[in-house]
């Protein structure tokens, strides 16, 4: 059985699940007309597409796109305090970095709803999204969150 599909669709996914987490916080665009412009235009496209090689992604696993960004957005304000409350002191979700807050939300809510996933693939898997926009010194500090949150989700 090849799994490399299946897991290259779901990391796909998840980042396209962080994208879409961003732009429904910053657009407030409605759900469905998020997923739908998802669906149609984003799903399956290059991230970097400069017409040059091959796609950076591959093709998205549409479910589990529309099952994360949908159970982020059914769950935030449970998913924002559990984030909140693995914060070092003083710090707030408000002042994390907006794309940041994403994969930590994205990557909560995998860990409080899909217990289908290994609590160590879920957290390397959004430290591998977190690489995708940041640099290691917040790609750690997504694992040290998200393995935080781990601890109480399961």
């Amino acid at each position: 059985m090849n799994h490399a599909p299946k897991s290259q669709a779901r990391s796909a996914a998840r980042l396209a699940a962080v994208q879409a987490l961003y732009q429904l916080q910053m657009e407030q665009t409605a759900l469905a007309k998020l997923l739908d412009e998802f669906h149609q235009h984003r799903l399956g496209r290059a991230v970097d597409d400069e017409g040059e090689g091959e796609p950076v992604y591959a093709e998205a696993e549409t479910a589990f796109f529309d099952d994360v960004v949908r159970g982020v957005a059914a769950r935030i304000d449970e998913i924002d305090a559990l984030v909140a409350s693995k914060l070092a002191a003083g710090w707030t979700t408000a002042r994390l970095d907006k794309t940041m807050l994403q994969v930590l939300r994205a990557g909560t809510y995998e860990l409080l709803a899909r217990r289908d996933i290994p609590v160590a693939v879920a957290i390397n898997e959004y430290v591998e999204v977190a690489k995708a926009f940041f640099d290691d010194t917040e790609a750690r500090f997504v694992n040290g969150v998200l393995d935080a949150v781990a601890k109480d989700a399961r």
